[in-house]
């Protein structure tokens, strides 16, 4: 009999260089929100891939960043280093298209790890001409030890499989640790607020959509419709009336456009309520980031 192989699988990278859209390409649904914008991902989250003789747990982290200036920011670095702490396998991700200082300081907080790391080399859909991926793989394979380099495209669904196939290998053997059917540790109120954050943070420019966070005050559902009331926190009144909008235009828009997600996500009509409430700087005070979610220091 084939032994079972589990365990957790750190996905890190400097900020925006596509670890969400890989879990949720590896996943093959949407575990965490995408968007263009860095820092997007906030907390830890499991993703939960179990498939034959295997059970892998991806942690979509947080991006390794050095500005780290508010307490949002470092919490978000802890959460990420934890997730390495943990690791019995980690996936450095990077752009195949492109090297930066922030990527460098990733590496070398992997040197302080003993979990293997493999070198997953995103965006190659983006290399041209496709011959310079043998420059890239080179170049990477003089930075760091890598375990293995795959060069992937996850918004491509390009070599993905490989990568899948290869994990295992790298976990210890162990009985599965979560429910077959099971994708997420996350919960349905939480995936809510992340949908939600998701729409403002594609709708508003700039800077704002870092001072900002979603708040769940209540989540009831029945057989036929869920009731989702939801707390919009900015830091400063002048923000509020940018997420409200002319008329309240924006906040209507951003809330049919997640009340449509969520009614495809949970498969019955949601009824969504939001409301938008300052609470100065937030984004700073410890005590105020427990209270909305964040991991403790």
């Amino acid at each position: 009999m084939t032994s079972m192989r589990c365990g957790f699988v750190a996905v890190v990278g400097r900020p925006n260089v596509g670890k969400s859209t890989l879990v949720n390409a590896l996943m093959g649904a949407k575990i965490s929100i995408v968007t263009a914008k860095p820092q997007t991902t906030r907390h830890r989250i499991l993703a939960v891939h179990t498939a034959g003789d295997a059970q892998i747990i991806f942690v979509d982290t947080p991006g390794l960043h050095r500005k780290a200036g508010k307490a949002m920011n470092r919490m978000m670095n802890r959460t990420a280093a934890n997730a390495l702490a943990d690791a019995d396998l980690v996936l450095f991700v990077c752009e195949a298209n492109r090297w930066t200082d922030e990527d460098a300081d990733v590496l070398q907080r992997l040197k302080s790890t003993s979990a293997p790391v493999i070198a997953v080399l995103n965006k190659i859909d983006l290399v041209h001409p496709r011959e310079k991926l043998l420059e890239v793989i080179s170049a990477t394979a003089e930075r760091y030890p890598f375990e293995d380099i795959l060069p992937i495209s996850a918004r491509k669904n390009d070599n993905l499989d490989t990568l899948l196939a290869l994990i295992p290998s790298f976990l210890p053997e162990s009985p599965q640790l979560f429910p077959t059917e099971m994708k997420t540790d996350r919960s349905p109120e939480f995936q809510a607020s992340e949908i939600i954050r998701e729409k403002l943070t594609l709708s508003l420019h700039q800077e704002l959509p870092y001072g900002l966070t979603v708040q769940i005050e209540r989540y009831d559902a029945d057989e036929d419709r869920t009731t989702i009331h939801a707390v919009i926190w900015v830091e400063r009144d002048s923000q509020k009336g940018i997420v409200v909008g002319k008329g309240g235009s924006v906040l209507k828009r951003i809330g049919r456009e997640a009340r449509l997600e969520l009614k495809e996500l949970l498969g019955r009509s949601v009824h969504l309520e939001l409301w938008v409430k300052v609470k100065d700087n937030w984004a700073d005070n410890e005590k105020d980031l427990m209270s909305l979610g964040f991991e403790s220091p």
